[in-house]
C-alpha cells in the first residue's frame, strides 16, 4: 500500500511582484501583528497543502479565479486575495476586511495584478 507524504506541499505560494520589484502582500503581512503573521503562516501551509480542496472556513471564491484566503488577526478580518497559476499560488493583494462585502476596490486590485502577471508569464 502507498502512502501520501503529507509534509509535502502540493502547491507553492509566490507573492506578486511590481515591476519596481516590490511585493505588495509581503509587506502587508509583515505590518500585522506576530500572532497574525504565525496565522498567515499556518493558512499559507494549508493552501499549499490542498490547494483547491481547500474550503471554507479557509478560503471562498471571489470570481474570476480569484479566492480568498481568509483569518482572523488582531487587526481584524484578514483576507490574500489569490490565484492559481500551474502548480503555483499568486498571492496578490492583502487587506483588512471592514465590512460585510469585500469592498469592490479590493478585488480591482487583485485582478490587475492577475492581468499584469499573466501578461508577463506569456511573454516570458
Amino acid at each position: 500500500m502507498e502512502t501520501k507524504d503529507t509534509q509535502t506541499p502540493n502547491y507553492s505560494c509566490f507573492y506578486f511582484t511590481t515591476e519596481s520589484g516590490k511585493s505588495p502582500v509581503e509587506e502587508f503581512i509583515s505590518s500585522l501583528d506576530e500572532k497574525t503573521q504565525e496565522k498567515f503562516i499556518f493558512k499559507k501551509e494549508l493552501l499549499e497543502q490542498l490547494g483547491s480542496q481547500l474550503r471554507q472556513p479557509h478560503t471562498d471564491k471571489i470570481g474570476g479565479g480569484i479566492f480568498e484566503l481568509r483569518f482572523k488577526g488582531e487587526e481584524g478580518q484578514i483576507r490574500i486575495l489569490f490565484f492559481f497559476y500551474e502548480k503555483k499560488i499568486i498571492l496578490l493583494h492583502g487587506f483588512v476586511k471592514k465590512t460585510q462585502k469585500t469592498p469592490r476596490n479590493e478585488i480591482k486590485i487583485a485582478e490587475q495584478r492577475q492581468k499584469e502577471f499573466l501578461n508577463k508569464h506569456r511573454e516570458g
